[in-house]
């Protein structure tokens, strides 16, 4: 169970109020990190979502108890190999008239035979898979262990 993520965005407050409808939640300002915004879904889980700025990478701690800060990238990437998938209650035309309002880029499609996503190009850089419940059921019945062990017959 992955309980929040964090993710840049070039406007962190925007970014977590949009994230925050998609989920039925609410987005509000996060004091411990300069700039910052969380959405919150409003689950049983705390599912959570930080947004970062982009500029503003995370770094470990230099001591050895020091916890994470946060380090200036002064050119940091446009994107990242880093995603998503999320649930929503909304429908899929409810999610693709979200992302159209903001400006970002939004595909329905496939992933093979196993389910279905709605992939919400955040800011047009940052890639997040969108479930509406029909999309979850069809997930939940073909993500598992068995589907995946097809993959270590090639490696012994």
């Amino acid at each position: 169970m992955i309980f929040h993520v964090s993710i840049p965005a070039d406007d962190p407050q925007r970014v977590a109020e949009v994230i925050a409808e998609i989920w039925g939640g609410e987005a509000f300002r996060f004091p411990p990190w300069p700039g910052a915004w969380v959405a919150i879904a409003g689950d049983e889980n705390g599912t959570t979502c930080e947004v970062y700025p982009r500029s503003q990478t995370m770094a470990p701690g230099e001591g050895e108890d020091d916890p994470v800060w946060p380090k200036l990238d002064e050119s940091p990437s446009k994107y990242v190999a880093f995603h998503f998938a999320t649930s929503t209650d909304k429908s899929e035309d409810e999610i693709v008239a979200i992302a159209k309002r903001e400006g970002w880029r939004t595909v329905s499609c496939p992933r093979g035979e196993f389910f279905d996503v709605i992939e919400v190009w955040v800011e047009n850089r940052l890639h997040v898979e969108v479930l509406t419940h029909a999309m979850q059921d069809d997930y939940r019945k073909n993500v598992n262990m068995e589907m995946w062990r097809w993959t270590q017959k090639d490696a012994a």
